[in-house]
């Protein structure tokens, strides 16, 4: 009687230890993340006020948008002079496009689907159609290039396939990055497909 007892107090401390793990290790995480990027920002700038440095990036950040979105051929000149440098041209057009796609007028990531990858394969992908025309790369089918972001990362890839292997869905661009990266597990109000 006394063994069945311990046996059932040891489960309940097992469960409520396992709980408390489920609710301290999110919060804990994103703390850590968060005062992590104040002391590493704060280290660029050295001042001894903590958080001031992430202040002044901020703000040197906005001003340079506000500087970039109405004096923006002041930026013409530099920008060409990248442009033409070699292996930085790579780098910088690279992370220009990148940067578009997410935040900038042209954003590449609001068109989610379902992609099929094989006639062989039931399962299916979540990911974007990045590009519907591919005629630059001299792939005259009818095929599309669709970005798969990867679970737990803020990488990817990208795949060409054909445009009958891709089913649009109606769910919004941020709640499908949100449920690919959190490996499926986030909860997106709407996922009829259309």
């Amino acid at each position: 009687m006394n063994k069945g007892k311990e046996s059932n107090t040891f489960k309940s401390l097992a469960k409520y230890f396992l709980q408390g793990l489920f609710y301290l290790i999110p919060i804990s995480v994103t703390i850590y993340i968060f005062f992590f990027l104040v002391v590493e920002i704060d280290s660029l700038i050295n001042l001894d006020i903590p958080g001031l440095g992430i202040m002044v990036i901020l703000i040197g950040v906005t001003i340079v948008g506000f500087i970039g979105t109405n004096f923006i051929n002041y930026f013409k000149p530099f920008e060409r002079i990248i442009e033409k440098t070699p292996l930085i041209k790579i780098i910088y057009t690279s992370m220009k496009d990148m940067m578009n796609a997410f935040v900038g007028k042209k954003k590449q990531f609001n068109n989610p689907v379902l992609v099929k990858l094989g006639e062989a394969f039931e399962a299916e992908r979540l990911g974007f159609v990045t590009k519907d025309d591919l005629s630059e790369l001299n792939i005259k089918e009818d095929k599309v290039a669709v970005y798969l972001p990867f679970s737990y990362a803020i990488s990817g890839e990208v795949l060409i396939v054909p445009r009958k292997n891709v089913t649009a869905i109606k769910a919004s661009s941020a709640d499908v990055m949100k449920m690919i990266i959190s490996g499926g597990v986030t909860q997106v109000e709407n996922h009829e497909k259309i």
